[in-house]
């Protein structure tokens, strides 16, 4: 049994202990386990993050770009912060190697040829533990037909999310028939963050998304939504971060990009260090030129 060592002197009374606060807008209350995963996701440096989005296949199967994850997707993974996929993909696809955050996609159901808000839960907390989870996503469909249930869906899994040190992300879903305007995202963004989520994503809008932002107490993702000229899509980003995102989450606007590392690495100049969009286009055009 080895000899204890002599008690210690240098107590440092003259220093106080730091009582440094959580990086993230409205999580410092939050248990050291789930602050913990939330910087996996978010770069503590900067407090944003680029992630990206391959879970589109949960609804609407082989999308444009997501015909081949292993061909596709896992060569250009490690240039994002985060990862959005389902569990089917990140067993069968995803190296055990990958070592950065993992948001697991935790509702589905329906697919395109139904009413999309009919989902359920579809994972198990402790089947999330097991793959090393860092957030579980969850549809919310506010003024949709199954408003109700998806609420209660987001509801039950924040508070499996407590029990266990998950965070949830809150995916604000619109409906075709929804106007996409400042009052309709703050009253879905609210309501998300009110019944305890996390954090936020949620569609970029031209007119109020900075009260969007400022009206939402916990930290908001921007969605990339539909593809768009390569300019367009960085500008779109820069706003949303100007105006308060914490990050985007953009899939297509990457992946059917046809140099999609120089757009991860362009969308990040943007996310982490501010560069205004037509220079991150020229960032791009010149990674792009370099990677053919």
């Amino acid at each position: 049994m080895p000899e204890p060592d002599k008690e210690g002197k240098q107590f440092h009374q003259d220093i106080p202990m730091s009582k440094e606060g959580f990086f993230l807008k409205g999580c410092n209350s939050l248990d050291w386990g789930m602050k913990n995963r939330l910087a996996r996701i978010f770069n503590p440096r900067s407090g944003r993050t680029v992630m990206l989005a391959v879970d589109h296949g949960y609804f609407q199967g082989p999308t444009t770009g997501l015909e081949r994850i292993d061909l596709n997707i896992v060569p250009i993974a490690p240039y994002a912060d985060t990862l959005m996929l389902t569990r089917g993909i990140l067993r069968s696809t995803l190296p055990p190697s990958y070592n950065k955050g993992i948001v697991l996609r935790a509702s589905g159901g329906p697919s395109i040829l139904k009413e999309l808000s009919d989902e359920y839960l579809a994972l198990d907390m402790e089947d999330a533990l097991r793959l090393n989870a860092s957030a579980l996503a969850v549809q919310v469909f506010i003024g949709g037909e199954y408003e109700t249930r998806s609420v209660n869906n987001m509801t039950r899994l924040v508070d499996m999310g407590m029990r266990y040190g998950m965070p949830v992300l809150a995916v604000t879903a619109v409906g075709k028939d929804m106007n996409r305007d400042a009052r309709y995202f703050r009253l879905a963004c609210r309501m998300c963050a009110e019944l305890g989520a996390a954090y936020v994503k949620t569609y970029y809008i031209p007119r109020g998304f900075d009260t969007v932002t400022a009206s939402c107490p916990v930290p908001i993702v921007m969605a990339g939504g539909k593809k768009i000229p390569e300019l367009d899509a960085l500008t779109m980003a820069y706003n949303a971060i100007q105006e308060g995102a914490s990050g985007v989450d953009m899939g297509r606007n990457i992946f059917q990009s046809a140099t999609p590392v120089a757009m991860l690495k362009a969308v990040g100049k943007v996310v982490h260090e501010d560069m205004p969009p037509r220079e991150a286009y020229e960032f791009f055009r010149e990674t792009a030129n370099q990677e053919r």
